[in-house]
């Protein structure tokens, strides 16, 4: 099915509830068998056999709105009321209350024995999801300790992450758990409504009486709708909406990748084989590496690979397929797969990975398959490309101009169709800078909310495992699979930490956004003219499209680069990557990188100097925090020019260390203020009089607080979705 812009159920209660499908979640809560099937908590709960058996009436009609659901596009999410083994995330009230009632009919409680293990217990055979509602790879399961869905859960942050605005529910019980977490959503500024006829409870009078509270009101919380609605709809809109023409069979086309969900598409309808996306895929790298030698480092063999992906199609016959199924990726040469080299484009530092990164297992988990390592500046050390022995990548639209580093070989790989997306990473601007010479996006997610363990460090406190994808919906994909919390990684952030915000039904464009620039002084004296207007017209397309400009105290950010290189942070780089292996190398180094770590080496710097720089960071990132908190004034999202120009490779050779230094000048505070950031294509500028008639893409950045980063990716979208417009 096509995707659809809007729907509606025309008779919810109190008024029609309209929604967009694509950022719409259906939202089943507790469908366990502990809460519908006889011998679970739920029969205790109850009290009453012939009542209990009622509530299971419902998961026919709820099976037949999820099935259209998935079929739309939309989002599922699933929760499961529950409790750790130990119960020691169970309140003592929550434990005791009901048992205790002294009349009451609670002869079990929770974590007891029962038929199905123990009640409400995680892990237990009646803690989980029904059969008939079972959750396919990719849907979110949230784990809730309360009846609501928030405490002790990331539901909020899946919420944010994904850009919900609409949610529909169904599930157990509607007294409680449903509509406790209707409310908690409605609080957050998500437009609800309740299916009835895919609800139910214990009591038919509570039921009915917290359905006619929520509509109450001229709608005090949310809407009460029906499943017929819904169907009406779905049919309706199934038969007008124009899907794109299939392919003619498994052999069609693959002279260009699809995007992720296209693919994921043509594999679930059997018009396209994981086998023909791989040689395809290693026929494009044949091809490209007449065009550019320099992009991979290593490969698996086209035979591995074909392999592999025999062994995914053969795992997953017959059944539902993972959210990255035969989706081919690349990994920068400073993360670890295992079996592989590891070469940091270094000889002297190279090793063969035993293990693989986590943050590359989930992908491979999540059904993707591994093509191979690509190139990246020396000890992923610059922002150019230029610093390998491996080779120098150039910019996919100019044989003259530089592709961007440290991940050099990643945009390129990715603008160039030879893989659908790169994990790669970004200290000072790694991803960002070579995704905007590219004209594709780059993600820089919060710093220590993608497992860093398994990548080489190039400054373990800023170091930062990101994507580079085509589009934003592409980084989206691969990111929802990576951004899972390790406990193992000693710089990972408590999830619970991260910032949250209330959410705007109506989207950005109709209900708005604030942003703040660089101050004018600062664009003019580092970027091109070009840059400059084309920067202009992006501030000019972010206030047509709902945007206002709002001037911020940019000072923490212009200081916060300047502390990076020209202060000592920079010196973490000689305990991360190793003084000893630095002291007994360096001279191996290729030129830039040797001259850059012999600096280093030779520096003065006093022991004081350093929590001097580390207080000035931590004073910084206060007022950077101020910046972005809309409670106090502050903006949505900071925009900047990815970059203040785009150099050739002659310039750069000419100049390697000003000209990075240059670079680095909107990218270098990112992670020093723990910011999140995304490069997208904004424009085109002339390519210049060596390649006369070629342009070359412009990229622009939106930087959020720590934790922002569903905000920024909402957020770039409506850019994106502007210049695609255009």
């Amino acid at each position: 099915m096509a995707p659809i812009t809007n729907m509606s159920l025309p008779n919810a209660r109190p008024y029609a509830f309209n929604f967009p499908p694509e950022t719409t979640a259906f939202l089943i809560i507790d469908m366990q068998r502990d809460f519908v099937d006889p011998g679970g908590f739920g029969s205790v709960q109850c009290g009453n056999p012939d009542i209990f058996s009622s509530v299971r009436s419902i998961v026919p009609t709820v099976q037949r709105v999820l099935e259209v659901s998935r079929e739309m596009g939309m989002h599922v999410i699933h929760t499961r009321e529950g409790h750790r083994p130990d119960l020691s995330d169970l309140p003592a009230a929550k434990r005791l209350r009901q048992i205790s009632a002294p009349s009451g009919h609670h002869t079990m409680g929770i974590g007891d024995q029962g038929p199905m293990g123990r009640l409400l217990v995680r892990g237990e055979f009646g803690h989980d999801i029904i059969d008939e509602l079972r959750p396919v790879p990719g849907e979110p399961i949230v784990d809730k300790p309360g009846k609501g869905s928030y405490w002790g859960t990331g539901l909020h942050r899946i919420l944010l992450a994904r850009g919900i605005t609409h949610l529909i529910f169904a599930g157990v019980t509607t007294e409680c758990c449903v509509t406790t977490t209707l409310r908690e959503c409605n609080d957050r500024g998500y437009e609800c409504c309740i299916l009835s006829d895919c609800t139910g409870g214990f009591d038919q009078q509570q039921v009915t009486t917290s359905l006619d509270m929520i509509c109450s009101q001229d709608g005090l919380f949310g809407y009460i709708g029906h499943s017929s609605d819904f169907f009406a709809q779905a049919d309706r809109l199934a038969g007008t909406a124009v899907a794109a023409p299939p392919a003619a069979s498994k052999d069609h086309d693959t002279s260009t990748l699809p995007s992720i969900a296209a693919l994921q598409r043509q594999y679930k309808s059997s018009l396209a084989d994981p086998q023909v996306i791989v040689n395809a895929v290693f026929d494009r790298i044949e091809k490209y590496e007449a065009i550019d030698p320099a992009v991979w480092i290593s490969k698996q063999s086209r035979d591995d690979v074909l392999a592999a992906a025999g062994a995914l199609s053969a795992k997953y016959a017959g059944k539902p397929l993972p959210p990255l199924f035969g989706v081919p990726f690349a990994v920068k040469d400073s993360i670890d797969v295992g079996g592989c080299v590891t070469t940091l484009a270094c000889e002297s530092f190279a090793y063969t990975a035993d293990s693989t990164a986590p943050a590359v297992q989930h992908l491979l988990d999540a059904g993707a398959l591994y093509i191979g390592k690509v190139n990246l500046d020396q000890l992923a050390t610059g922002l150019t490309g230029c610093r390998s022995p491996y080779g120098t990548p150039h910019s996919f639209y100019s044989q003259d101009h530089i592709s961007g580093g440290s991940s050099s070989g990643s945009a390129v790989a990715v603008v160039a169709g030879l893989v659908s997306f790169a994990v790669s990473t970004d200290t000072a601007g790694s991803t960002r800078i070579p995704a905007a010479f590219n004209g594709i996006v780059g993600f820089k997610p919060t710093k220590g909310t993608i497992s860093a363990r398994g990548l080489v460090p190039a400054c373990k406190s800023l170091d930062c495992v990101t994507v580079i994808a085509p589009s934003l919906a592409d980084a989206r994909a691969a990111w929802y699979i990576m951004d899972q919390h390790d406990s193992l990684d000693p710089y990972a952030k408590l999830p619970s930490s991260l910032a949250t915000w209330k959410t705007d039904f109506r989207g950005p464009r109709e209900g708005g956004f604030t942003f703040g620039v660089p101050p004018a002084s600062l664009l003019e004296e580092t970027c091109s003219e070009a840059y400059q207007e084309l920067f202009q017209a992006s501030i000019q397309t972010l206030v047509s499209c709902g945007g206002r400009l709002v001037e911020i105290d940019y000072s923490p950010f212009a200081k916060a680069c300047d502390l990076l290189y020209n202060a000592s942070l920079v010196h973490e780089r000689l305990a991360s990557i190793g003084h000893e292996f630095i002291v007994k190398n360096v001279d191996s180094f290729h030129p830039v990188t040797k001259s850059i770590y012999r600096s280093t080496l030779d520096s003065d710097l006093k022991a004081w100097q350093v929590f001097r720089d580390q207080a000035l960071q931590t004073q910084y990132i206060a007022q950077a925090r101020k910046v972005f908190n809309t409670l106090e004034g502050g903006v949505d999202v900071l925009v900047v020019p990815s970059a203040p120009c785009h150099p050739t490779i002659a310039e750069i050779r000419a100049d390697p260390i000003g000209l990075n230094s240059k670079l680095g000048v909107f990218a270098h505070a990112g992670n020093v203020l723990d910011l999140c950031g995304v490069s997208v294509n904004a424009g085109w500028v002339e390519g210049g009089a060596a390649e006369e008639g070629k342009k070359l893409p412009f990229g622009v950045t939106f930087l959020g607080g720590s934790g922002y980063d569903g905000k920024i990716l909402d957020l770039a979208a409506v850019l994106e979705d502007a210049i695609k417009k255009e």
